[in-house]
């Protein structure tokens, strides 16, 4: 069943005619992908998560990436790899459950509906994780989705 959940789909930021990165996210953490450049050695690149602050370059350079983040992540649990000409940054949100409509400040923002779609999403992911047994596959939500974080109780069946 979460499997289901799983976000189905990553998003684009583009800017200027260009994908900057990919990103998805589920109830715990954001991800982000980013395309490396060809013919650049991999220990070249760098990437620092700050609490509310990331940056990604290459050693000599300028950041290619130098932002605020959305939201505030937990740095002890985020971390950054190399994969496959990737770099994957997966962003531990502080607060969890957190509908985040880009992963950086004032860039990319995903349309309202998106953003209402991923927050369905997550609120179905978060009563499936808090009512393990009970399939959520086939529940939909008329009206405003309440934030998944202020959620209390859970689902009962009379």
């Amino acid at each position: 069943m979460a499997e289901k959940l799983a976000p189905e789909k990553k998003h684009s930021f583009i800017h200027n005619g260009q994908k900057v990165f990919d990103w998805d996210q589920t109830l715990e953490e954001v991800n982000m992908y980013i395309s490396l450049p060809p013919n650049v050695p991999k220990k070249l690149f760098y990437c620092k998560i700050g609490s509310k602050h990331v940056e990604v370059g290459i050693k000599g350079n300028p950041p290619y990436l130098n932002h605020d983040l959305k939201a505030p992540v937990k740095t002890d649990c985020s971390f950054w790899t190399l994969e496959d000409e990737i770099l994957h940054l997966t962003l531990q949100k502080r607060d969890k459950g957190q509908t985040w409509s880009s992963p950086i400040v004032g860039e990319g923002q995903l349309d309202p509906y998106t953003t209402d779609l991923e927050q369905k999403r997550l609120m179905l992911q978060r009563f499936q994780e808090e009512n393990p047994g009970f399939d959520f596959s086939q529940a939909q939500f008329n009206g405003n989705c309440p934030d998944p974080r202020n959620f209390m109780g859970g689902i009962h069946s009379s």
